[in-house]
């Protein structure tokens, strides 16, 4: 499926597809990016089908020492069956870190570009899924279904075989459910 364009107004029509691939690939594990936890509570409904994992952004991403998911809704998702991921991105971190201080490019940033050719969407289930794989929250060696998104919301949404990130390049993107054709 293709969406005219990326944004949250493909959240819904995302997270249903994603359900559905997931449920007629007898899939267990959906990763779902979301900062707020808007997205990712339009699982909690399917907690009982699916192990649902919510990455998030690292705390202090957009200001220093700030969360950007309330309380409230942390323990909202925590209380109904979702599993939460709150670390930093994999294709961030102290590569990010270096540019900042010093200038240039550095390789997870290379990596990262050349997945937003497929758009950010993409670029994020990639990085989510290994993400979750690292933190122990998805089984090794299984396929999952990843969603991410364009800013907000969510609009893209994969079959992923996710790798370690010592490994990344073993990460297979089996399939693409869903995502924008503009980004």
């Amino acid at each position: 499926m293709y969406w005219d364009k990326p944004g949250r107004t493909n959240t819904i029509a995302t997270a249903e597809a994603a359900l559905n691939r997931a449920k007629e690939l007898g899939l267990k594990h959906i990763v779902v990016a979301s900062c707020s936890g808007q997205s990712a509570e339009l699982f909690l409904k399917h907690t009982g089908n699916f192990e649902i994992i919510c990455v998030t952004h690292q705390v202090g991403f957009s200001k220093p020492g700030e969360d950007e998911m309330d309380s409230e809704t942390r323990n909202k998702l925590v209380e109904g069956g979702v599993r939460l991921l709150t670390t930093t991105h994999l294709m961030a971190g102290i590569d990010r870190a270096c540019r900042n201080k010093f200038g240039g490019i550095y390789p997870s940033e290379i990596v990262a570009s050349a997945l937003r050719m497929l758009g950010q969407g993409l670029k994020v289930c990639v990085e989510v899924g290994c993400m979750a794989l690292d933190g122990g929250l998805i089984p090794h060696g299984t396929d999952i279904v990843t969603i991410g998104g364009t800013s907000q919301g969510i609009d893209t949404a994969v079959v992923l075989l996710p790798a370690h990130s010592q490994n990344f390049f073993d990460t297979r993107v089996k399939e693409i459910i869903c995502k924008p054709r503009e980004f």
